[in-house]
């Protein structure tokens, strides 16, 4: 038996519409637990979904099998095996004068 498990997690890139003060708040909350943006938006959602109950039923109903997908995945090229790191403008979520942000996150 091995002495290690290791999980293998398919991660999927997609573009989401933040204002730029969430954005910002993603940035400052990934530099104070010493993580991600990526990683902050995964588990945050992740937290959410398992917390709420009527999602939780939501997900047991018929219902949720047949929605319509909305997200926007990025597909990767065929010989990209690994995922590129995504990079953030410098510009981006630091311009008042930018009414949103576009954040790169990932979906496990």
């Amino acid at each position: 038996m091995p002495l290690l498990e290791v999980i293998q997690t398919r991660h999927l890139s997609a573009s989401i519409r933040l204002t730029d003060s969430t954005a910002t708040q993603v940035d400052q909350y990934a530099a104070f637990i010493h993580a991600s943006a990526n990683d902050v938006v995964e588990q945050a959602l992740a937290y959410v979904f398992s917390k709420d109950r009527e999602f939780q039923e939501f997900l047991r109903t018929p219902e949720a099998q047949r929605i319509t997908p909305t997200l926007r995945v990025r597909r990767a090229a065929a010989n990209d095996a690994a995922e590129q790191p995504t990079r953030k403008p410098a510009s981006s979520a630091s311009s008042p004068a930018q009414a949103s942000a576009f954040v790169a996150g990932s979906k496990a």
